[in-house]
């Protein structure tokens, strides 16, 4: 029946429940983001079960937490344990206030795809890696219900981009432009493309993708390069006479502005940008790339001069089926506060800097 949701809808609709504080049931499990959780529900879902905590790897290694299920681990919660302890484990503000934690007890075996589905849909609502889950063996009306491994499935695959609109933008760097404005059909965010001049559809075209800087491209951050890398591109797309830059909505590497500050307070505690990923619980980059390649074909461009430090982004567009004739570097000053950041990015994250 077509008004009935499809499964990617349902996943779209879950992730606006989970935001909200709203448990949602995955196979024969009622799963709750710990951030959002509300100490009623949290309640509410003790009475149906012996409850779990389920947190990624990274942050689990942190903790020292036995991981027994390859991407997760599992924390059997203690009786007496609140909503405070819960959200003491899935985020690191604290940690070094009070390291010793635990200890912990982590169930071995068993399916956790449930789990694995909570935590994913927990990452793309841009929240703290942990989720609470415990048996739902009684039906749940009202609920969002999604089965685990057609999920995880539909997860994987790529966002369709469906063109939206498109108007003339006059620029600084370039008074013919145009901006193009694509919406996935996951219900994720918008993504952008910048078109300036009238790039040939049949030539290698200079092309940039700049994953969204609130603090850097809007403020004017020193303690990165998004910024100036931003008006770098365009503005040699200007010199150039043609070129398009797609602005990807995938804030501090596609985590979220929230999490972003918090990965932040932790470099203030003395973390480098890739440990404080990891002491969130997240990897160090989880952009996803194939973003850019798709709204690429569907501009009509197939060859492109990428400007880039980051040799992922190549591999990536190549392996999404866009060719990359030729790499240009896209280096921009540094400062005393993002010089430590720039370090990072060429020795961890293998940026050509």
């Amino acid at each position: 029946m077509t008004l009935i949701p499809t499964l990617t809808e349902t996943l779209s609709r879950a992730r606006a429940d989970l935001r909200m504080g709203l448990p949602v049931v995955i196979g024969g499990h009622l799963v709750a983001a710990v951030e959002t959780l509300r100490p009623d529900r949290l309640e509410a879902m003790r009475a149906l079960g012996p409850p779990v905590l389920a947190i990624t790897q990274p942050r689990a290694e942190t903790l020292k937490v036995r991981v027994y299920d390859r991407d997760l681990a599992r924390i059997e919660v203690p009786g007496d344990a609140d909503l405070a302890w819960l959200r003491a484990v899935a985020d690191p503000a604290g940690d070094l206030m009070t390291p010793m934690k635990g200890p912990f007890r982590s169930p071995r075996g068993g399916d956790v795809d449930a789990h694995r589905v909570g935590i994913a849909l927990a990452k793309s609502a841009q929240l703290l890696p942990a989720v609470l889950v415990v048996p739902a063996t009684e039906p749940l009306g009202g609920l969002t219900h999604l089965s685990p491994g057609p999920a995880l499935a539909q997860m994987a695959t790529e966002a369709a981009m469906a063109p939206v609109a498109a108007a003339r933008l006059p620029l600084l760097a370039a008074e013919n432009s145009k901006l193009h404005i694509f919406r996935p059909d996951n219900g994720e965010a918008e993504h952008y493309a910048v078109e300036i001049g009238t790039p040939a559809r049949d030539a290698p075209v200079l092309a940039r993708l700049h994953s969204a800087c609130f603090t850097g491209d809007v403020l004017g951050s020193l303690k990165c390069d998004c910024g100036p890398q931003l008006h770098a591109a365009l503005a040699a797309m200007g010199q150039a006479g043609a070129g398009v830059l797609l602005y990807l909505n995938q804030e501090g590497r596609g985590i979220g502005l929230a999490n972003k500050m918090r990965a932040y307070a932790l470099q203030n505690q003395g973390f480098d940008t890739v440990e404080a990923n990891h002491r969130l619980g997240f990897e160090d980059d989880e952009r996803d790339f194939r973003i850019g390649a798709g709204i690429l074909k569907k501009m009509g461009f197939r060859s492109v001069r990428l400007m880039t430090n980051n040799p992922r982004k190549v591999a990536m567009l190549e392996g999404h089926g866009i060719q990359v004739a030729e790499r240009v570097p896209l280096i921009t000053p540094r400062n005393r506060h993002n010089t430590g950041y720039l370090d990072i990015k060429a020795q961890k994250s293998g940026h050509l800097l």
